[in-house]
């Protein structure tokens, strides 16, 4: 096996399957200089990726317990981390800790999708976070995603967070791509064109509940 296909294949298990050129080629997605240890993946990577957007009363006590125990260097070695298990990880934890300073990171990593899974996340800490600059990320996003048909990405999941915005902000950015969304699942008939922030709600009812505890 070359370099070239071991390099590809690390790229696969790490959630990076898409190859795509983008308007955001030219943004530095932040990235660790070192690989994460395995103690660190077990501790802080394994027993939470598969629970994000749970939404029942043990995962919200888990959280509450290790909250104050998440530091801004944890939150940053994970989002630095080429994989989608531990960037939507650290991610998540920027929402329960309420630590804005990694709103840029995020969105970087948003806009250029580099791996699956984890933009859904991204989404999802955006409209809890609910600041202009998230809004502004998440508009970025579906601007130029919505006009990919071919790139099944996180549209969806966007979308659902710009109507849960508007919704609690008196906005209404959603109408601006509602057009684009539609034409953009011509080509996926097993996409409803129904957007519905239903479970959204509840996932940031959550990590709201987990905020407030210990205060």
């Amino acid at each position: 096996m070359t370099p070239e296909d071991l390099e590809s294949l690390k790229l696969h298990v790490a959630g990076a399957i898409v190859r795509h050129r983008s308007s955001f080629d030219h943004l530095v997605s932040f990235k660790n200089d070192l690989e994460l240890s395995q103690d660190f993946i077990n501790k802080w990577i394994n027993p939470f990726y598969m629970h994000i957007g749970s939404v029942d009363d043990e995962w919200g006590g888990r959280l509450t317990s290790i909250k104050k125990e998440i530091t801004s260097d944890i939150i940053q070695q994970c989002l630095g981390d080429l994989n989608w298990r531990t960037r939507q990880t650290g991610a998540f934890f920027s929402a329960i800790t309420e630590k804005t300073e990694f709103i840029d990171t995020i969105g970087v990593h948003l806009l250029k999708s580099e791996v699956c899974y984890a933009g859904r996340v991204y989404c999802k800490v955006f409209a809890s976070f609910n600041t202009a600059q998230c809004v502004d990320y998440l508009n970025l996003y579906l601007d130029y995603y919505l006009s990919k048909p071919d790139l099944w990405f996180d549209q969806r999941d966007a979308m659902e967070a710009v109507m849960y915005l508007d919704k609690i902000n008196g906005t209404n950015h959603f109408d601006n791509h509602i057009n684009n969304w539609t034409e953009f699942i011509k080509n996926k008939p097993h996409w409803s064109k129904q957007i519905e922030v239903g479970r959204l709600e509840k996932q940031i009812a959550l990590i709201n509940v987990v905020r407030q505890s210990g205060r």
